[in-house]
């Protein structure tokens, strides 16, 4: 590697971009310059207007243009893995947008801007491995909206509007910080979650009937404040005693049945039923 280049980064020329572009099995274009060791995003893909899908993961961009709104013709836009640290207004602009995995960057709440609502066709968005501690509350227009990550964050509540998201069907939540769960309005778990327990949530047809029953009867034991096992050790409870929980329409907690990988997320057409559904915390392998 010649003296310097590490420092610069690699740069792309719009020939590169050119011949870096594919078409996918579905007919559309995909750009992938993913793990270039690229710093400055590259302006020169702007030129290549008929491109749908951009993958630039795994790289160390640390800033996107002010501009990227302008990219309209953008379907699915990857970007996990940088060191970015917030997200441009105008990505509001990228109204055809699908899929957006921003993972595993520097993002802080105060980094997202409120025109992530504006993404109303998204239907995965991957917000793991960041700083973020609460999201735009305008996202609770973003309706279409099917997956959710937030694995690996700073939450220590549950963003309040995912409860109005009608077709959201998995959010993960792994691995934050989360102190209480509500249920009616008010907070009951004082004690912050292991470092280890997560929340990890998936639609019930997704389970097999047998871990469906088990699921809901843990919801029931949770409802009725008796946890799993009963009391211990002079009535310091279990882990699970006390907890109130809220629900989710279409979503419930498989505890150790469901697959925990984004990289194995599918995006399934479900209907939602009118049982309830449980939510609570799960202890992670």
């Amino acid at each position: 590697m010649p003296k310097g280049k590490a420092a610069k980064g690699t740069k792309v020329t719009l020939k590169i971009a050119k011949k870096a572009v594919r078409m996918t099995p579905d007919g559309r274009r995909r750009l992938t310059l993913s793990n270039m060791g690229i710093i400055i995003f590259p302006k020169c893909i702007f030129k290549l207007t008929n491109v749908d899908e951009l993958d630039l993961s795994r790289n160390q961009i640390q800033k996107l243009p002010d501009n990227i709104g302008n990219f309209s013709s953008l379907r699915w836009l990857d970007l996990h893995s940088n060191k970015l640290e917030s997200v441009p207004e105008s990505i509001g602009n990228l109204v055809g947008l699908t899929h957006l995995n921003l993972a595993n960057n520097r993002l802080t709440s105060a980094g997202l801007p409120d025109t992530l609502g504006l993404l109303t066709s998204l239907k995965s968005l991957n917000l793991g491995m960041n700083q973020l501690d609460s999201l735009p509350t305008t996202m609770m227009a973003l309706d279409s909206l099917q997956e959710l990550g937030l694995f690996d964050n700073l939450f220590i509540n549950l963003p309040e509007f995912l409860k109005v998201l009608c077709n959201l069907t998995k959010v993960n939540m792994k691995q934050n910080p989360l102190s209480y769960i509500q249920g009616d309005g008010e907070g009951m778990l004082d004690d912050k979650c292991d470092p280890e327990e997560g929340v990890y949530l998936v639609h019930e047809s997704s389970l097999c009937r047998t871990c469906l029953k088990r699921c809901k009867d843990q919801g029931e034991r949770l409802k009725r404040g008796g946890g799993k096992g009963g009391t211990r050790g002079g009535g310091g409870g279990d882990a699970f005693e006390e907890k109130r929980i809220r629900t989710y329409p279409g979503l419930i907690a498989p505890n150790s049945v469901a697959t925990v990988s984004q990289d194995v997320w599918r995006i399934r057409k479900v209907e939602h039923g009118a049982a309830d559904i449980i939510f609570t915390n799960y202890k992670t392998n």
